[in-house]
C-alpha cells in the first residue's frame, strides 16, 4: 500500500450529515450515497441563487511535467487552511475519470494529509455522475443511426455526421471505426469514432448548466450532422434531448464530501483541460459561493490550458470574477523544464531552476493578462535546496509576487498556512480586474490566433484549410461569437510535447475543428492531440487490485 493510500485508510470520516451541517447545508436536502458521500437537491441549489456569493480562488500551475506539481493537493491544503484560521471555505473540484485512473496518471483526489475522501470511491465509480454523461451521449448517437435506418426523414447526410460515441476508458482502438456492419438490418456501414467521456459536449453541457432548464435547452441545441444543404441537424430535431436530460436529472445535483481534515468538497463534473474547458461544474461552483465567504477551485493542467478555458469560457459563460490565482509550482518541475532529466532531479542545480522559470514566468504574465493577482505556491519536496528556492524568490521579487513554500501534503492545513494569509491578503486588497482575453465580436479565426499569440507565445496559426473552411461554415451559421477551446498537448506551451521551458518561434497548426453548439464554445484540435486518449506501456491498471479483505488497493 502506497503513502496516501495508507493515510486515507488511516482517516477518520465523519458522516456526511455532520459535514453537510458545518458547510450550512440542512439535512433534509441531501441524498446520501453511503456514510461520506451524498448529493445536495437541485431545489436547494436553486434556492441559494440570490444570495450573495463569496469570492473565487483559482488554483492553477505551470506546464507539467512527470515530476509532478500538486494542483489538487494544493486546492485542498489551501481550503483547509483556510477553514482552519477561521474564513468559511469550501473546495470546488472535477470528478476523476476512470481513463487517468487506469492509465498513467492514477487518482485524482489528492495526496498525502491533503485528500478529498472517500479516495476509492470517488476515484472509481462514485455517484455514477459520469455513467449518466456517457449513457446520454450514447443514446444521441442511437437514437442518430436509429433515424438513418428508419428512412432518414430528416434528410441527413450521412457524410456529414458530427456525432461520434463516448466511453470513459482509454481505448485508442476506438478513435477511429466502422459501424453498421452484418447486413441490412444492422445499418448502413459508416466511419464512427469514440472519444473519451470527459471529451464530450454531453460533459461540458454538464458542467456548464445552471439548472435543468438550461440543461435540455443546451442538449437540443448539440448539431450532431448536416443536410446536404448544410443545415444542421440537431438533437432537439431527433427529439433526443428530453430523454438525454432524463437520464442527467440526478447526476446534474453537486456532490459533496470531505477532505481528510474535514472541510466540505464539491465534486462535480471533469471535463479534461487539454482536450475540453478542465473545470468543475458550475452548479456546484455557484452553489460553493452562496454557502462560503471564499470557493478554491482547480482548473486542469497548467495557466495557459484549464486556467486559461476557466476564464474565457467557465467565467465568460457563468458571469464569474476571480478574486486571486495560485500558481502552482515545484523545484523539481522547473528543473525539468530547465533540461534535467527525472532521474537526476534530486541533484541541487540552481542554474537549472533559473533556466526552467522562465515557464513559471509565463504563467505568471499571462495570468496577468486577465487582471488577477498571482501568488505563487511552491509545494515542496525534500530533496529542494534553499539556494534553490532563493534563486526563484529573486526571480518572482521584481513582479512583485509572492512565493510561498507549502507542505501541505506532509502537514495538511498547518502546511499551508501562510499560503492561506497570502490568499486572504489578496483577497482584501480588491485588486482584481477581470476581464476574458478576448471579445465575443472577433472572428472565431482570431480568437484562436489571440491564445497562441497572447498565452502560448506562437507567431501564429497554421489552418489546414479544411480546418479554415469549417471554421466559416461556423460562423456562416451563426456561431461566431462563442469563445473557443484549443485542444493540445499539456506539456508544452506549443503543440510539441518536446519543447519544455517557455518555447518562442513556434507555430500553432490547428488540423480541425468541432462545433459544441450546446456547451457553447468552439474546439480547435492543435497538432497530434488526440480526444481518445491510449493506456501507456505498463498502465496504472495493472497495479490496482483488492487486497486480502476486499478493499482497493493501488489507486495511487
Amino acid at each position: 500500500m502506497g503513502h496516501d493510500e495508507a493515510i486515507a485508510r488511516a482517516a477518520t470520516l465523519s458522516p456526511i450529515g455532520e459535514i453537510a451541517a458545518k458547510a450550512g447545508i440542512p439535512a433534509e436536502v441531501l441524498e446520501p450515497y453511503g456514510h461520506f458521500k451524498a448529493k445536495i437537491g437541485l431545489d436547494f441549489v436553486a434556492s441559494r441563487a440570490t444570495r450573495p456569493p463569496g469570492r473565487l480562488v483559482l488554483v492553477t500551475g505551470i506546464s507539467p511535467t512527470p515530476a509532478g506539481e500538486g494542483k489538487t493537493t494544493t486546492t485542498i491544503g489551501l481550503g483547509d487552511a483556510l477553514n482552519r484560521q477561521g474564513t468559511r471555505t469550501m473546495i470546488c473540484l472535477r470528478e476523476p475519470s476512470l481513463g487517468p485512473c487506469f492509465g498513467i496518471k492514477g487518482g485524482a483526489t489528492g495526496g498525502g494529509r491533503a485528500q478529498v475522501a472517500p479516495m476509492d470511491q470517488i476515484n472509481l465509480h462514485f455517484t455514477g455522475d459520469f455513467h449518466a454523461i456517457t449513457s446520454a451521449h450514447n443514446l444521441l448517437a442511437a437514437m442518430l443511426d436509429n433515424h438513418l435506418f428508419w428512412d432518414n426523414p430528416l434528410g441527413i447526410d450521412p457524410r456529414r455526421i458530427r456525432w461520434r460515441r463516448a466511453l470513459d476508458m482509454n481505448d485508442r482502438a476506438l478513435r477511429s471505426i466502422v459501424d453498421g456492419l452484418g447486413g441490412v438490418s444492422n445499418g448502413a456501414p459508416r466511419e464512427d469514432g469514440f472519444d473519451i467521456t470527459v471529451a464530450s459536449e454531453v460533459m461540458a453541457i454538464f458542467c456548464l448548466s445552471r439548472d435543468l432548464d438550461d440543461l435540455q435547452e443546451r442538449l437540443g441545441r448539440i448539431v450532431v450532422a448536416e443536410r446536404r444543404d448544410g443545415s444542421a441537424v440537431t438533437a432537439r430535431d431527433l427529439k433526443a434531448d428530453g430523454a438525454m436530460a432524463a437520464l442527467l436529472r440526478d447526476a446534474l445535483a453537486p456532490n459533496l464530501v470531505q477532505t481528510l481534515e474535514g472541510s466540505p468538497a464539491l465534486v462535480h463534473g471533469g471535463p479534461f483541460a487539454n482536450i475540453a474547458h478542465g473545470c468543475n461544474s458550475v452548479i456546484a461552483t455557484r452553489l460553493g459561493l452562496s454557502l462560503a465567504d471564499v470557493v478554491v477551485t482547480e482548473a486542469g493542467f497548467g495557466a495557459d490550458l484549464g486556467g486559461e478555458k476557466f476564464l474565457d469560457i467557465k467565467c465568460r459563460q457563468a458571469g464569474l470574477e476571480p478574486a486571486c490565482a495560485v500558481i502552482v509550482a515545484t523545484i523539481r518541475a522547473l528543473k525539468m523544464h530547465g533540461g534535467v532529466a527525472k532521474n537526476a532531479l534530486g541533484t541541487a542545480d540552481v542554474e537549472a531552476v533559473r533556466r526552467g522559470a522562465g515557464n513559471l514566468l509565463r504563467h505568471i504574465e499571462n495570468i496577468g493578462k486577465f487582471g488577477l493577482p498571482v501568488v505563487v505556491a511552491l509545494n515542496h519536496f525534500t530533496s529542494d535546496t534553499d539556494e534553490e528556492r532563493g534563486a526563484l524568490a529573486d526571480l518572482l521579487s521584481p513582479l512583485g509576487v509572492t512565493l510561498v513554500p507549502c507542505t501541505h501534503w506532509a502537514d495538511g492545513a498547518a502546511g499551508a498556512a501562510a499560503l492561506a494569509e497570502t490568499v486572504i491578503e489578496l483577497i482584501r486588497q480588491d485588486n482584481a480586474r477581470f476581464a476574458p482575453i478576448y471579445p465575443d465580436a472577433m472572428p472565431l479565426a482570431e480568437k484562436i490566433e489571440t491564445v497562441a499569440r497572447e498565452i502560448y507565445r506562437a507567431d501564429g496559426i497554421d489552418l489546414t484549410p479544411a480546418a479554415a473552411k469549417r471554421l466559416a461554415a461556423i460562423e456562416a451559421a451563426g456561431y461566431g461569437h462563442l469563445p473557443v477551446c484549443i485542444a493540445k498537448t499539456q506539456y508544452s506551451f506549443s503543440a510539441d510535447p518536446a519543447l519544455l521551458g517557455a518555447p518562442l518561434g513556434h507555430r500553432l497548426p490547428v488540423r480541425e475543428v468541432r462545433l459544441a453548439a450546446g456547451a457553447g464554445f468552439v474546439v480547435a484540435l492543435a497538432g497530434t492531440i488526440m480526444t481518445m486518449p491510449g493506456l501507456p506501456r505498463v498502465p496504472a491498471a495493472e497495479s490496482i487490485g483488492l487486497d486480502e479483505s476486499g478493499q482497493i488497493v493501488g489507486l495511487f
